[in-house]
C-alpha cells in the first residue's frame, strides 16, 4: 500500500470515528432534552409546600422525567404510588428524621461539579452547609435529630487498588461540631487495637442515644460492622460480610446487603437481617441483587431501591424473611418515612 492510500485509510478512520462521536453526543443531548419532558405513564408531580414533620408520609428523590426531576417530593404513606408534591429542593441522596434533613448535592462549575451537604429544618430551610470531598453515597439522620452522617466517593488514596475509597462525616447539627473523617477513630479489631492504612468506612446508622453508631468498616478486602461510640471516637467490629447497616426502629436488628459468594462480581449483595444479640443472619426474600442502604418503613418492613426505567424505583420486604417483595413506587430513591 501506497503512503497516499495509507493516508486516505486513516483518513477515513478518523472521519468515521469523528461521525460516531457526533451521533453519542447528539443522541445523548436528546435523552437529556426528553428527562426534562413529562412522560405521559409516568407519576404525577405538582409543585407544592413539603415539611419534614407531616405525619404519615414519604419524602424521597422524585426521580420522573420532567421538570421536577431530582426534587425531594412527598406522598402519603399510604399511597405511596399516588400523586406527588414537588418542593423545588434537588438532591442525589436526602435522608430525614425527627424534623433534620440531609441533603447531598452536585454544585455544577464551568469545569467539573463539586458536592456538598446541606443540613435542612422542617421546612427544607438551609440550616448549614459542608463540603462533601467526593460522589455523593449514602445519608443518614439520627432518630433524634441531632446528627447527621453521609458518606461520598473519593479518589486519589494511594492504599486503594481500585483508586477510590470512601469518606464519612458525622455533624452535631445543634453546635456544627464535624468529624470530617471517621478514620480518624481507633479501630478495635478482635478486641485488640487495629491499625491499618487502608482501613475505610460507610453506611452509617443512628442509634437514638446520640452516641452510638453502626457503619461498615472495610479493610484487607473484607468488610465488617463496626458500633461505633461518638463520645470515646471508637469503633468496634462486630460481624463479618456487613455492608450499608441500618438500625430497626427498636435497636435489636440490622438490615444490611452481604456479598454471597457465587453471584456475578457486579451484583453480589443479597439482603439479610442480622439479630444484635444472637448475631443469627436471616436472609430476606427478595433475589436481585441489592446495592442500596434499606430504610425501616417500620418494625417489620424494609424499603430500598432496584435499578428501573427512570432510575430507580422502590421495594417494600417483610424484615423477616418470609413473603415476597413488592414494588411500592416507580422513579423513586432515598426514602424517608415521617410517622
Amino acid at each position: 500500500m501506497t503512503v497516499r492510500n495509507r493516508l486516505l485509510v486513516l483518513l477515513a478512520a478518523i472521519l468515521a470515528l469523528a461521525a460516531v462521536a457526533g451521533a453519542s453526543i447528539l443522541h445523548a443531548s436528546a435523552r437529556a432534552d426528553r428527562r426534562n419532558e413529562t412522560q405521559p405513564d409516568g407519576p404525577k408531580v405538582t409543585s407544592g409546600r413539603l415539611a419534614l414533620t407531616t405525619p404519615a408520609h414519604m419524602i424521597f428523590r422524585n426521580m420522573a422525567w420532567g421538570p421536577h426531576r431530582d426534587e425531594l417530593t412527598t406522598v402519603p404513606t399510604s399511597a405511596p404510588a399516588g400523586p406527588r408534591i414537588a418542593s423545588g429542593v434537588k438532591c442525589l441522596r436526602f435522608y430525614a428524621a425527627a424534623g433534620t434533613g440531609v441533603c447531598l448535592q452536585a454544585v455544577h462549575g464551568p469545569v467539573s461539579d463539586t458536592y456538598r451537604a446541606l443540613i435542612l429544618d422542617t421546612h427544607l430551610k438551609e440550616k448549614a452547609h459542608y463540603d462533601v470531598p467526593g460522589i455523593p453515597s449514602r445519608a443518614r439522620v439520627s432518630p433524634t435529630g441531632h446528627l447527621a452522617a453521609w458518606t461520598a466517593f473519593v479518589g486519589g488514596d494511594s492504599y486503594a487498588g481500585t483508586n477510590f475509597s470512601t469518606r464519612t462525616a458525622i455533624v452535631d447539627v445543634r453546635t456544627g461540631d464535624l468529624t470530617p473523617t471517621l478514620e480518624s477513630f481507633r479501630v478495635i479489631k478482635n478486641n485488640r487495637p487495629y491499625h491499618s492504612a487502608d482501613a475505610n468506612f460507610w453506611g452509617v446508622t443512628f442509634a437514638p442515644d446520640d452516641r452510638t453508631f453502626y457503619a461498615t468498616l472495610a479493610t484487607k478486602g473484607r468488610t465488617y460492622l463496626v458500633r461505633g461510640d461518638l463520645r470515646t471516637k471508637t469503633v468496634t467490629t462486630l460481624h463479618e460480610n456487613v455492608e450499608c447497616p441500618s438500625l430497626s426502629p427498636d435497636g435489636t436488628s440490622i438490615a444490611y446487603k452481604k456479598r454471597v459468594r457465587g453471584l456475578p462480581k457486579d451484583a453480589p449483595w443479597h439482603l439479610y437481617v442480622l439479630n444484635l444479640r444472637t448475631m443469627h443472619e436471616t436472609p430476606l426474600s427478595e433475589p436481585r441483587s441489592v446495592d442500596d442502604q434499606a430504610v425501616w418503613r417500620d418494625a417489620h418492613t424494609l424499603v430500598y431501591a432496584l435499578p428501573g426505567d427512570y432510575g430507580a424505583d422502590l421495594y417494600e420486604i417483610p424484615s423477616d424473611g418470609t413473603g415476597k417483595p413488592r414494588r411500592m413506587s416507580t422513579a423513586a430513591v432515598s426514602p424517608a418515612f415521617v410517622d
